[in-house]
């Protein structure tokens, strides 16, 4: 690019005006900036190899050079981090978090406390803020965690509950229950 003129500061700063319009500012710490002729995108290279952008659209993208980082931050307030890993961290307005680790797996954070994780296999986890957790199977199975219990659901109805003390209840479509108790002895089973 031609240059059309070139001031020099007396702090040290220098800037150059080229002809396509744009002008470069550079700082004796070794940072410089780029305005475009539009003064609608501004590019700032910093003097540790971070870089700056702001698009005329007001996005601002921040690439953090020792974390290899990009931070972009969008005018309705949605931060995107990308990570080197594959990493992607979305922050919404909201306080909402979606991350997405580089094997595709999905978490979601919620205001409330509440988490939901969708694994690559059709899998979904949802944890309460109580510490009670969901787990969804692709399978169709269910199971539900509590301080007190785990408890299976099949697709044919069955629903299989395990207390804390090792207590194991299971209860079958046709009314039939089975009781063992923590050593796995049936101590009851309704056999209809």
């Amino acid at each position: 690019e031609q240059i059309q003129r070139e001031i020099a500061y007396p702090d040290g700063k220098v800037e150059k005006v080229l002809k396509n319009g744009c002008h470069l500012i550079f700082f004796p710490n070794g940072t410089w900036k780029k305005v475009s002729s539009d003064a609608k995108t501004i590019t700032i290279t910093f003097f540790n190899g971070d870089v700056k952008q702001v698009m005329p659209d007001q996005t601002v993208i921040y690439y953090y050079a020792d974390a290899k980082t990009t931070h972009t931050t969008y005018p309705d307030g949605l931060e995107v981090l990308q990570f080197p890993n594959g990493q992607i961290e979305k922050h919404y307005p909201d306080g909402r978090k979606e991350i997405t680790f580089p094997d595709q797996t999905i978490k979601n954070l919620f205001l409330d406390g509440q988490e939901e994780s969708i694994f690559p296999d059709g899998t979904i986890v949802r944890v309460q803020r109580d510490g009670s957790k969901t787990i969804e199977f692709n399978n169709g199975q269910r199971e539900l965690h509590t301080a007190q219990f785990k408890r299976r659901e099949y697709p044919d109805g069955t629903v299989k509950t395990v207390y804390v003390n090792g207590h194991q209840e299971t209860k079958y479509i046709s009314g039939r229950v089975r009781v063992k108790d923590k050593d796995g002895n049936i101590i009851m089973d309704t056999k209809l």
